[in-house]
């Protein structure tokens, strides 16, 4: 179908910005970070900031817990910005909407970012980050044997990853896994790339700039834990929600991803959202696909942790 007609003007807005277009600059991409997109805010009973002090170092984040003096499910949230950019305060209406809808606490964590911090910087202190959360679970009012983790984008990336390493390096358990538009590969032939080229906010140009500020060069070898449809077996990880949308270069990368989950018996609920661009769930109050991306999300998280019987 065609783009929604709601995206238009602001395709026609972010496609004119200097920073969207090469040459590409990371510090052009962070001052967006100081004007997030106008987005609903749902009412969370508490909403704090917090520092995790990890072995990695002290890592910020924000913890939104709807029931406060109960032991919750964790979503421990990585944020997209494609490793260089993105914060906190950017996914601050994404993360209370998971946490309302699901009736879950999530934590949102600032990894350090690219290039400055390359691979496997960011993956290495956010493990050690979730480490510290189950460890400091009573504080945090977390259920540790509850866990999640998702991202979207380059934070979905990181879901995946920490995935991966907890299966293979020894936990922390994870339950569930939440791929919102992943980056899941550094291989650009896939057609999206070539079919959403530009024009949708997100470009395949863009994406491999991104690409060489993680790793270095865009063109490197990237194992499994940077490209995590690279690992030899996806047999025996958590269940997932893969989240995918029809006009973004990142599309197939992030079906192939689920249906090779789901071909290595992983249960995995898959939707490509027809019509939206790369970061729409972001686009809560604007975008009705925003709301049911989030209901997705949510169900997915709740059948996960056996808050509801599984429909």
């Amino acid at each position: 179908m065609p783009v929604d007609p709601v995206l238009v003007p602001l395709l026609d807005m972010i496609n004119n910005l200097p920073h969207m277009n090469p040459p590409f600059d990371a510090a052009a991409f962070r001052m967006g970070d100081e004007q997030p997109m106008p987005a609903f805010r749902a009412d969370v009973a508490e909403v704090r900031d917090l520092t995790l002090d990890t072995a990695a170092g002290p890592v910020r984040g924000r913890l939104y817990h709807p029931a406060p003096g109960t032991a919750l499910p964790l979503l421990f949230f990585m944020h997209g910005g494609g490793w260089v950019f993105g914060t906190i305060d950017t996914h601050d209406p994404l993360c209370r909407a998971l946490a309302s809808a699901a009736e879950i606490a999530v934590l949102s964590l600032e990894y350090p970012l690219s290039p400055e911090h390359r691979y496997p910087v960011a993956l290495d202190t956010m493990r050690a980050a979730l480490a510290t959360a189950v460890d400091r679970a009573g504080t945090l009012g977390i259920d540790p044997a509850r866990i999640a983790v998702g991202g979207d984008s380059a934070g979905g990336n990181l879901s995946a990853a920490l995935c991966l390493a907890a299966r293979d390096k020894g936990g922390p358990a994870i339950a569930h896994q939440l791929l919102l538009y992943p980056v899941i590969d550094n291989d650009f032939s896939r057609a999206s790339h070539s079919e959403n080229a530009s024009g949708y906010l997100l470009s395949s140009a863009m994406m491999q700039w991104f690409w060489a500020q993680y790793l270095g060069d865009a063109d490197a070898a990237a194992g499994p834990f940077a490209a995590p449809i690279r690992a030899a077996s996806l047999a025996g990880l958590p269940s997932a929600t893969v989240i995918t949308a029809e006009y973004d270069p990142l599309r197939d990368e992030g079906n192939a991803y689920a249906a090779r989950l789901a071909a290595e018996g992983v249960e995995v609920t898959h939707a490509q959202v027809p019509g939206v661009i790369h970061g729409f769930a972001s686009m809560l109050g604007m975008l009705p696909q925003a709301d049911i991306a989030v209901g997705t999300a949510a169900k997915g998280l709740r059948r996960a942790f056996e808050l509801e019987a599984a429909e």
